[in-house]
């Protein structure tokens, strides 16, 4: 080779779960259009900070911009000091008991591959300690779900694998519920219509507790996913459409820093 070639190592996997985490950092391009649909969210929060639980299911065909109003939500309505907690569906992942909060559990306790099982066990008993839930049911069960083995100092877990599932989903309830006790708290599910059906289970929990915490639960998902809860008075439904051909020509005119393109016409999506 008669010229270098600068050459990359990959040395971990990122700690960075979507493409707007990357934008953020170049600066995202205002969002266009959308001001309805701002305004419910901004609504819905202010219900959520004055005590009342409420449920979004924002929904819309692939690409037309439901991460786009999600980061909307976390950027410019509720603040950067609010606590937010993040669920993301995968594909790949359908069939995989409760992928995207074990996914979450290991962000948020910052697990590393080089931990040892002590590591792990004691990121896990630090986290839950803070807060007023029992620490010799809770850790037995989410060790369990993080395949961390126990010390011999806890009582091993001597329920039915359907019994432990339940209990499971109701200590990662309780845990939920108690940090909308000192704040309200930002709960986003992404990419819903991969959701597998034991994560689908926790949301139903959730949605019979919704009106009782301040807690804005936001679901995005494609509109062949129907939500089994049926009508509650504490749910929101929106439903995302093609914006107008003026608001697209107005984006494309941002991208192109007010640059002249053919007359054509443009993807409304």
């Amino acid at each position: 080779m008669a010229t270098p070639l600068q050459v990359w190592q990959v040395v971990r996997a990122t700690d960075v779960q979507q493409r707007f985490e990357v934008a953020a950092t170049l600066g995202l391009m205002p969002l266009v259009g959308r001001e309805h649909e701002v305004g419910i969210l901004r609504e819905r929060w202010a219900q959520v900070q004055a005590g009342r639980g409420h449920i979004v299911v924002l929904s819309g065909e692939a690409g037309i911009g439901k991460s786009r109003l999600v980061q909307v939500v976390k950027d410019e309505i509720i603040g950067a000091a609010t606590l937010r907690i993040e669920y993301r569906c995968s594909p790949y992942h359908q069939n995989s008991a409760l992928y995207p909060v074990i996914t979450h559990l290991e962000r948020v306790l910052a697990l590393r591959q080089d931990d040892t099982q002590e590591d792990r066990l004691r990121k896990l008993e630090e986290a839950l300690r803070p807060y007023t839930l029992p620490l010799t049911e809770v850790v037995p069960l989410l060790a369990a779900l993080l395949a961390v083995p126990l010390p011999a100092s806890y009582p091993p877990l001597t329920l039915s694998p359907q019994r432990q599932k339940q209990k499971t989903l109701e200590a990662l309830l309780t845990w939920l519920l108690v940090l909308t006790e000192q704040q309200p708290v930002l709960f986003v599910v992404e990419d819903l219509h991969w959701i597998d059906p034991s994560t689908l289970e926790f949301l139903t929990l959730l949605v019979d507790q919704g009106p009782t915490a301040r807690l804005l639960t936001l679901l995005a998902c494609r509109p062949e996913f129907q939500p089994p809860w049926g009508l509650r008075t504490h749910r929101t439904p929106i439903a995302l459409q093609r914006l107008p051909q003026s608001q697209v020509e107005a984006m494309i005119a941002r991208v192109t820093g007010g640059k002249t393109c053919p007359r054509t016409s443009y993807s409304t999506s």
